[in-house]
C-alpha cells in the first residue's frame, strides 16, 4: 500500500505591531517571555522521549547518541567502489546486528541421528553463527512433536522430534537456534476446518487454488481468526522452548487469477488486503517478542519481481528484518508476470545478483539477510554466490 505525503500546510497570518509601552510595561513583557520560553523547555524535554519511544518499531534497541548517529548516517549515504561498480546498493537498516546462517531441509528431521548427521556435513569455517530447522513448511506439514491443536493432524511423520532434541542437538554442535515457520501457504489446515480458509463471497464455498481434477488445494487465510491464532501458537510455542529466531515465510497471497477474484471477497483486489497481511505479522511479532525472541520475514526474489508482496508495507510492519529468499531453483525456470517473462541464466552467482538488482528497491527501508536456496544446488555453489554478495555490502546470509 502507497501512503502519499501530503506535506504540512502553511497558514499566514498578518503581523500586529504594538507601540507606546510604558518602562514597565515593557520589563513585564521581557519577563514573561523568560518564564514562557523557560516553560516551553520543559514541555518540550518531557514530550521529546514519548515521542522518540512511540516511533521505534517493537524490538528495537535503544538509539544511539547523536553524534554517533549522525556518523552513521552520513556513512550508510556513501557509496563503496564495488556498489559503484555493480550498481547494487545494500539496503541500510538501523539497529541490526547481522545475521550469519545455515538451514536444514525437513528430511533432516526425521531422526535424531539424520539431524546430527546433516549438522556435520555442514561447511566448516564460514562464519555460520545460527542453525535454521523448517519446523512447518510450505504446505502446512508439522515436522516436529508439537502441542498446538491443529498441528496435530498436520504432523508429517509418525514420529517426531521434540523441541528439546532438535535445540540440544544444535547447541551441541556450537550453533545457535533458529526456526522457520510457513504461515499461510498451508493446505492442510483448511482440510481440517474450512473457517481457515478463502471462502466464496457469496456461497460461501471453500476456495481452491486450481481445478480439483488438476489438484486444486486450499489455503490457510489471513482473514481468518483462526488460521492466525493456530500460527500465532506455533511461533510462541517455538520462541517459548528456546529458538532465538523465528524466521517466518509464505505471508503471503495465493496467486489470484481474475477469476478467482470475481468469486472472492472483493477486498482481495484492492491494496486495502495489505493490511490483513500485515496485522497477521505484528501479531505473530508480538507472540514472539514475549518470549525473547526475534522475527524475520521470509519474502522470495520471485514473488517480488511478480508483485506479489503485500508484506512489504514498511509504514504498517512492526517487525524490520527481512530474509529475501533467492530460490535459484525458482529462478532457473523463469520469472512470470502477467506480460513479462525474465529469464535467469549462468552461474548461481549471476543468477543470484540479477534478482537482488531487480528487487533491493523494494526492500530499501529493510535490514536484509540474503537466503541463497534450491535443492538443483551444492553447499559450495551458495558458499561462492555468497562470498560474491559480501563484496557488494550484503554481509548476512543464510546458506540453503
Amino acid at each position: 500500500m502507497k501512503f502519499k505525503n501530503k506535506g504540512r500546510k502553511i497558514y499566514k497570518t498578518k503581523e500586529k505591531n504594538y507601540y507606546g509601552k510604558s518602562g514597565a510595561g515593557k520589563a513585564f513583557s521581557v519577563g514573561l517571555t523568560i518564564l514562557l520560553i523557560g516553560g516551553l523547555g520543559f514541555i518540550g524535554y518531557s514530550v521529546a522521549e514519548p515521542l522518540v519511544n512511540y516511533t521505534k518499531k517493537k524490538g528495537d534497541k535503544d538509539a544511539v547518541s547523536s553524534t554517533s548517529a549522525v556518523a552513521t548516517s552520513e556513512s550508510d549515504s556513501a557509496t563503496t567502489p564495488a556498489e559503484a561498480a555493480t550498481g547494487i546498493t545494500p539496503p541500510q537498516g538501523i539497529n541490526f546486528e547481522g545475521y550469519k546462517g545455515a538451514s536444514l531441509k525437513p528430511t533432516d528431521l526425521i531422526s535424531a541421528e539424520a539431524l546430527e548427521l546433516a549438522i556435520d556435513r555442514l561447511p566448516t569455517g564460514q562464519g555460520i553463527e545460527y542453525l535454521a530447522v523448517p519446523l512447518k513448511v510450505s504446505g502446512g506439514a508439522v515436522y516436529y512433536s508439537s502441542e498446538v491443536f491443529y498441528a496435530l493432524p498436520a504432523r508429517a511423520l509418525p514420529q517426531t522430534l521434540s523441541t528439546e532434541q532438535i535445540i540440544t542437538a544444535i547447541e551441541n554442535a556450537g550453533y545457535k537456534p533458529a526456526a522457520i515457520v510457513s504461515i499461510f501457504e498451508d493446505n492442510l489446515l483448511p482440510v481440517t476446518d474450512g473457517s481457515c480458509g478463502y471462502r466464496t463471497y457469496i456461497s460461501d464455498q471453500q476456495w481452491i487454488d486450481n481445478d480439483v481434477s488438476s489438484g486444486g488445494k486450499p489455503w490457510a487465510s489471513p482473514y481468518s481468526e483462526l488460521a492466525v491464532s493456530y500460527n500465532a501458537d506455533i511461533v510462541s510455542e517455538l520462541s517459548s522452548a528456546g529458538f532465538q529466531k523465528i524466521i517466518c515465510s509464505d505471508l503471503v497471497f495465493p496467486r489470484f487469477r481474475q477469476s478467482d477474484l470475481d468469486i472472492l471477497d472483493p477486498e482481495l483486489s484492492t491494496p486495502a488486503r495489505s493490511m490483513k497481511m500485515t496485522a497477521a505479522a505484528n501479531m505473530l511479532n508480538d507472540r514472539i517478542l514475549q518470549n525473547g525472541s526475534s522475527m524475520f520475514i521470509e519474502v522470495s526474489a520471485a514473488d517480488i519481481i511478480m508483485e506479489n508482496d503485500d508484506i512489504l508495507q514498511p509504514m504498517l510492519l512492526n517487525v524490520n528484518n527481512v530474509v529475501l529468499d533467492v530460490n535459484i531453483d525458482e529462478l532457473s525456470s523463469g520469472v512470470h508476470t502477467a506480460d513479462t517473462v525474465y529469464d535467469f541464466s549462468g552461474t548461481v552467482s549471476e543468477k543470484a545478483e540479477k534478482a537482488i538488482g531487480m528487487v533491493e528497491s523494494d526492500l530499501s527501508e529493510f535490514n536484509v539477510i540474503i537466503r541463497m536456496s534450491g535443492d538443483s544446488c551444492s553447499m559450495m555453489d551458495f558458499v561462492e554466490a555468497r562470498d560474491t554478495l559480501v563484496k557488494k555490502g550484503y554481509e548476512s546470509f543464510i546458506l540453503g
